[in-house]
């Protein structure tokens, strides 16, 4: 086996494993870090809408183009009156895009155009968008994505619990709030591109999402008729025993959406694969991110507030306050982990490799406080 695969089964059995529970105040701050520098973006530069959403011409030149961009930037600009954004494909073609022109504009435009760049007016193949389409593509888009949240709160609240809906519609809004306001910073065009693989996004973050739940829910049957875990020490173990399983699913989805962002955008020319790319790289991995970090310790915050919950944890602390001062050995499994707000004479919290010589006392000259 692999080492790789070998800690993936050590983490799983719960022999190796991180306090991302106990860490959870950390994880918030980076969030709201990210979340602020991203409204902050979508604010000050807000987004690049695309033409199809201004309405517009996109005017497409023969292939093996020898006129730089700038140059057909400045000519674009010159017969048109309005800023034009040109890109060059792979093919050596030019794509020109002018937003905010009427249809009427558009032949003189082109006619410009062709005599500007020295090629036949035919040659030129012009595609004309009106605003109103792109109105109704935004409409859809937005449509789409409250019935998906919708469902999802609906679904998770029955299979699960509202706790758990409540914690996966904020990590959902978190990966889209942090992917638009990437797309404000770099600039990119939204585009009918952008808006898919922005809804394509809330799966992949679901479904990391849903797994941890999963493991969550069987593991806290009937929590409350044991004294060895708190709420938390479990949604600990839940992550700790799936995460080689979302490292490995985000790792293996995110290897093909950055060749198309960085090998097919660049050899092929921006567009399209750029649009969508950048949108599936950034929320996946913000989904991956907020699944792990977010979610589940969120579910903790909001599950330890219950009076069980709360009963629960003072019993199971209680227990190993009193291990300790017998200077009984506790094993891992029984210490869980510990939090920043709980008294300090609790058990210290285990995070990391097994604590083998105290697995080697098991059995072996134990004092008379015996394990409950």
């Amino acid at each position: 086996m692999s080492k790789l695969g070998s800690l993936g089964a050590r983490l799983h059995r719960g022999e190796v494993g991180y306090d991302f529970v106990g860490n959870r105040k950390l994880w918030y701050g980076i969030s709201i870090l990210i979340t602020i520098t991203a409204v902050l973006g979508l604010a000050v530069r807000g987004l690049n809408m695309g033409i199809e959403f201004q309405g517009g011409a996109v005017f497409t030149t023969p292939k093996n183009m020898s006129v730089s961009v700038a140059q057909t930037e400045t000519f674009a600009q010159d017969a048109s009156g309005h800023d034009a954004i040109v890109q060059k494909l792979g093919d050596g073609s030019l794509r020109i895009q002018i937003a905010g022109i009427d249809t009427d504009k558009s032949d003189h435009i082109k006619d410009q155009l062709a005599k500007d760049l020295k090629v036949n007016t035919e040659k030129i193949n012009a595609d004309l968008v009106g605003p109103s389409w792109g109105d109704q593509i935004a409409n859809k888009a937005w449509q789409g994505l409250a019935i998906f949240m919708i469902l999802v709160v609906i679904y998770l609240a029955i299979a699960f619990e509202w706790r758990m809906a409540v914690a996966a519609l904020v990590a959902l809004v978190h990966d889209i709030t942090i992917t638009t306001g990437i797309y404000a910073l770099v600039g990119f065009e939204v585009t009918p591109g952008t808006v898919i693989g922005l809804l394509t996004i809330l799966g992949y973050s679901l479904y990391d999402t849903v797994v941890v739940f999963d493991s969550l829910k069987e593991q806290t049957k009937d929590i409350t008729k044991q004294t060895r875990w708190t709420y938390s020490d479990i949604a600990n173990r839940s992550i700790n025993g799936t995460l080689m399983r979302s490292i490995n699913t985000t790792v293996v989805a995110l290897l093909p959406v950055a060749g198309l962002l960085f090998i097919g955008g660049g050899v092929l020319g921006a567009g399209m694969l750029n649009d969508i790319s950048l949108s599936l790289f950034v929320g996946l991995a913000a989904g991956a991110y907020s699944s792990i970090f977010i979610a589940t310790p969120l579910v903790a915050d909001l599950k330890e507030r219950e009076p069980q919950m709360k009963a629960l944890k003072k019993r199971v602390l209680a227990k190993r306050a009193q291990a300790a001062a017998q200077g009984e050995p506790l094993e891992p499994e029984d210490v869980g982990a510990l939090h920043d707000d709980e008294p300090e004479d609790a058990a210290p919290a285990v995070v990391g490799p097994r604590n083998q010589p105290a697995s080697r006392t098991r059995g072996r000259g134990r004092s008379s406080g015996k394990r409950r």
